[in-house]
């Protein structure tokens, strides 16, 4: 039951769905990409990533001083349901806007 109601708590959020969607489409992403697209400063991202991590829909891979999220793979059929649900959904997301560089 606990795990349900962390999963779906974690989509109760217009913001954290379209981070989902955003991911999903784009593929892993630097936190410093979704702060730069959705125009948002960094600590209010991690809060939405790190709750969508704890959720089990992300998995996060640092690579130097930078962390990317991806979706979580594999993934069990609910959290895949969930995700198939907000694939239909009609909502606008911002351009990716790319900003990490490798340095």
């Amino acid at each position: 039951m606990e795990i349900f109601l962390q999963t779906i708590g974690a989509v109760n959020d217009e913001t954290r769905i379209k981070l989902l969607r955003f991911i999903d489409e784009h593929g892993p992403l630097c936190v410093c990409e979704l702060e730069e697209s959705f125009e948002m400063i960094q600590s209010r991202i991690s809060r939405h990533l790190k709750i969508l991590k704890d959720a089990g829909f992300l998995r996060v891979e640092r690579q130097g001083r930078w962390a990317y999220y991806s979706i979580r793979s594999p993934l069990d059929s609910f959290r895949q349901n969930v995700l198939k649900e907000i694939s239909y959904l009609e909502i606008e997301l911002p351009k990716l806007t790319k900003a990490c560089t490798n340095d």
